[in-house]
């Protein structure tokens, strides 16, 4: 049995999308987070690894049965064998819920300005923890939301939503867009983690893909990351850097280094173009499995000489790991 390496899992991150036996497919489960949303995903787990992959035909991976197992076959050759994981809600072992499925901002990268997705209620999110907990899958609450009226709205909802999530008494981790102010009222409500992501570190690609929205600004992102530490702590909040928009591997160092050195771990994530924006990301590219194992291992190198421990991290995408190569 091969079983999923670093190098293995860079390989099937770098590609992103496999074909699946139809026996295989869970029950389909729709993404309504981010750029991924509106598309269905699988989580294959091997070797201490987890990996998401979008399921699409047109993909040279093939994920067939093998008695209880499941292996992925390139070519004609077996490269690794595992098993299916369950999803709870979003990914595996967490409740990972969207909030407002649709977004004032037009970020070049996300799929989620173009739909007119639900906003959930209070009573929607309350329904879908409670079948979480009958099924004896309440372990970990994570919220993410688009932003349907404003950032200071949304924090809004939130603060209400977790304060009446908080009873359950597990982790919850929430990644928003910032508003000010908004790590203390989170942290006061019962949240355990925050991630505010950048996307980019590279200033120009930033205004060119997030187009200047006022309040959506790198400067502002940073600043609330920074305070979002002075309340939860290091190794408490994350930020998505989006790997293949174009920026350069001393631009993704540095900026590790710049997050790192603050006590915020960077999330390296490969991009995921969606339909419909391909011409408005002409030129990104998904990264090769060879540049993500280096800028992982660089990013490892970075946050082991800031004593960061993604480890400690238990919400969101660092404890889930399947979209990215953690360190």
């Amino acid at each position: 049995m091969t079983l999923m390496s670093e190098k293995i899992k860079a390989e099937l991150l770098s590609l992103g999308k496999i074909d699946v036996e139809q026996t295989l497919l869970p029950p389909p489960r729709m993404s309504t987070a981010g750029p991924g949303m509106g598309i269905q995903n699988i989580f294959f787990s091997s070797g201490g690894f987890r990996v998401r992959l979008e399921v699409s035909k047109k993909s040279p991976l093939k994920m067939v049965r093998k008695n209880d197992h499941a292996v992925i076959i390139q070519d004609g050759r077996e490269i690794v064998e595992g098993v299916i994981e369950e999803v709870v809600a979003h990914c595996p072992g967490q409740v990972y819920i969207t909030i407002s499925e649709r977004c004032i901002y037009d970020c070049q990268f996300c799929s989620v300005p173009g739909s007119e997705g639900k906003v959930k209620t209070l009573e929607d999110i309350l329904a879908i923890v409670e079948d979480a907990k009958k099924r004896g899958h309440l372990e970990v609450i994570s919220l993410t939301s688009g932003i349907e009226v404003s950032p200071d709205d949304e924090i809004d909802r939130v603060v209400e939503i977790v304060r009446a999530l908080a009873h359950y008494g597990v982790p919850i981790g929430v990644a928003v867009h910032p508003a000010e102010g908004s790590s203390k009222r989170l942290k006061e409500a019962g949240v355990t983690e925050v991630k505010y992501s950048v996307e980019t570190m590279d200033p120009d690609i930033f205004d060119r893909i997030c187009r200047g929205h006022k309040g959506h600004t790198l400067e502002f992102i940073l600043e609330s990351l920074q305070e979002a530490v002075e309340v939860f702590g290091r190794n408490h909040v994350s930020s998505n850097i989006i790997i293949g928009l174009g920026e350069t591997d001393e631009c993704v160092r540095k900026g590790v280094e710049y997050l790192a050195k603050r006590g915020i771990i960077p999330v390296l994530r490969p991009i995921s173009i969606p339909p419909g924006r391909r011409e408005s990301l002409k030129g990104a590219v998904r990264p090769s499995p060879e540049r993500l194992l280096k800028l992982t291992r660089m990013a490892r190198r970075i946050l082991r000489k800031y004593g960061l421990s993604p480890g400690e991290s238990r919400t969101m995408c660092l404890a889930c790991t399947g979209c990215d190569l953690t360190p």
